[in-house]
């Protein structure tokens, strides 16, 4: 019987703790501005037996005011009185209104009714500063002064006048206002003012986040169950880029009662960033559970499987995404898919895909080369080269933009263009050539390919000697010669093969290369019936790759 008992109590006591806590996450949530979340916590809470209701009247009542519903704040104010008249907070609330209202006399009555009630309690003399600052803090700059001194002298360690003193300078000294925040968090011996901790880390985040960060982890160390404390340092983290950490905190913030389903959300979507692929999509298929056209999630699972490499999974997350009429589809959704059925060898549907995506941001510009890519792919290079000459001339009006604004403004950055994008362009230019080199050919798309392709070619040689840059000029050339080997493609050959000596590594990494222009220069030679260079190039090519055919040949050369 008696250990029934205790178990029953414990039990009890459990219930209460948790209910206190949850109330108490609700007032946190809102000191630290975010109304929102305080609202559904307290809402959650409201009737739990460790819930002070009239506090959470009042609260509920500011989130009413702050959304300018004035008769709703009214009435929980009304409410917070009956739950506990001598609760001073709810007399805060009323003359509040009564400030809205232009109505000071009436203010001063309600804010001298809500003092003589708080007992000395700083937190509820700071509300009334904090009133007087909302409604102006020019015209009442007085009373405010009045009532945080009124504060302070009620109780000379309250954090609550600092915070306020704090979040009248945030906007415009953050060092100072940090230091209030510092000091409150010192003062905070009672651990009732979480938010001097979230509020300096928020301020101080912009100049040192490790610092921000290291007084998060010093406010969750106080309370290790405050569901803001939590939230904010996994916040954090996610700010600071630390996505393998805000994962890890978001993981064990999602186990607090008082968390949302949208941080769960989050957290899947950390799990994925910080690569943990089947964790995320674990959460993200506990959610679906519950929420099961939750577009969020569908899309988290089809990342997931397409960055595991299930293929097959991949496509049946991803068409699942694509079928919900509620889904809110982004470029990076089609742009994913498209990856995905090229991966598959489904290049016209990735195309549409792709095409999508440049409709919904066309100020993507990248999407234009993965479309050419995918039409390459189709060994359609005239639109593979449209689609990268057109990536390739926004990029250049785009560098034109910033060099003329970074003439006034040198703190703006200007991209450069991508050399291997004008090389692989030169390389689309001269397949079409190819294409249409023989009698039953486009001339006129042969002449425009190669004069295109000579232009980026030059382009790129001017930047980046490569052998294999050089090389490609000199196919180029000879291309444009209808494949014959003349004085141009010969000199351009010549120009190569000095590169390629300049590194005698080249002679075993680029035999290829050698052997094809060893070969060319031994033709053009023989054609201009100098036979002894001839023979020179083609026992050069011989001695790269000893063919017997070659060998018969040379000996036979005349």
């Amino acid at each position: 019987m008696k250990r029934t008992l205790i178990l029953s109590l414990l039990a009890s006591a459990a219930v209460l703790s948790l209910s206190a806590q949850g109330f108490k996450d609700g007032v946190e949530y809102y000191r630290a501005d975010q109304p929102e979340e305080a609202e559904i916590i307290i809402n959650n809470n409201i009737n739990d037996a460790g819930t002070d209701k009239a506090t959470a009247y009042y609260y509920l009542g500011q989130i009413a005011l702050q959304r300018k519903n004035t008769a709703k704040a009214q009435e929980f104010f009304n409410k917070g009185i009956q739950a506990d008249e001598k609760n001073g907070y709810n007399y805060v609330g009323l003359g509040t209104l009564a400030l809205m209202n232009g109505n000071a006399s009436e203010a001063d009555k309600e804010f001298k009714l809500a003092k003589k009630n708080a007992k000395k309690n700083a937190d509820i003399i700071t509300e009334i500063a904090r009133a007087y600052y909302n409604a102006d803090p020019v015209k009442y700059a007085k009373d405010i002064t009045k009532y945080v001194a009124d504060a302070k002298k009620a109780d000379k360690t309250s954090p609550s006048p600092f915070i306020l003193e704090g979040d009248m300078l945030a906007k415009t000294n953050v060092g100072d206002a940090a230091g209030y925040y510092e000091m409150a968090a010192t003062f905070d011996q009672e651990q009732a003012h979480p938010e001097a901790y979230v509020k300096y880390a928020r301020t101080y985040f912009q100049v040192n986040p490790e610092f921000a960060i290291n007084k998060l982890n010093e406010l969750l160390a106080l309370q290790p169950n405050s569901a803001l404390a939590q939230r904010e340092l996994a916040e954090k983290y996610y700010d600071n880029n630390q996505l393998t950490m805000a994962a890890e905190q978001y993981g064990k913030y999602i186990q607090n009662p008082n968390s949302f389903k949208r941080d769960k959300q989050r957290y899947a979507g950390l799990l994925f960033f910080a690569k943990k692929y089947n964790e995320s999509y674990d959460v993200a298929n506990q959610i679906l559970q519950s929420d099961p056209t939750n577009f969020y999630m569908q899309r988290i699972k089809f990342y997931d499987k397409k960055a595991l490499g299930e293929k097959d999974a991949a496509l049946a997350d991803a068409e699942a995404l694509f079928a919900n009429p509620k889904a809110e589809l982004n470029s990076q959704d089609y742009l994913q898919y498209g990856d995905l059925l090229t991966e598959v060898d489904r290049i016209d549907d990735a195309i549409v895909a792709y095409e999508s995506a440049l409709k919904i941001a066309p100020d993507k510009i990248d999407l234009y080369k993965s479309i050419s890519d995918a039409y390459y792919n189709k060994k359609d290079f005239v639109k593979a080269a449209e689609n990268l000459q057109t990536y390739v001339d926004k990029m250049r009006e785009k560098i034109a933009k910033e060099e003329e604004a970074h003439k006034t403004n040198p703190d703006i950055e200007v991209e450069q263009l991508n050399v291997n994008d004008l090389f692989n362009l030169s390389r689309f230019y001269m397949s079409i050539a190819q294409q249409n080199m023989g009698e039953d050919g486009d001339q006129a798309l042969f002449n425009t390919a190669i004069a295109k392709g000579r232009a980026l070619i030059d382009e790129v040689a001017a930047i980046n000697r490569h052998p294999s840059v050089l090389n490609s000029r000199s196919d180029l050339l000879r291309l444009a010669n209808k494949g014959a080997v003349n004085q141009e493609v010969a000199d351009a050959d010549l120009e190569t093969l000095k590169e390629l000596d300049s590194d005698p590594s080249n002679l075993e990494k680029r035999k290829a290369m050698y052997r094809g222009i060893y070969l060319r220069l031994g033709e053009y030679y023989q054609k201009q019936k100098d036979i002894a260079q001839a023979k020179e190039y083609y026992e050069k090519a011989y001695s790269v790759d000893p063919m017997p055919e070659l060998r018969t040949f040379i000996d036979k050369l005349k």
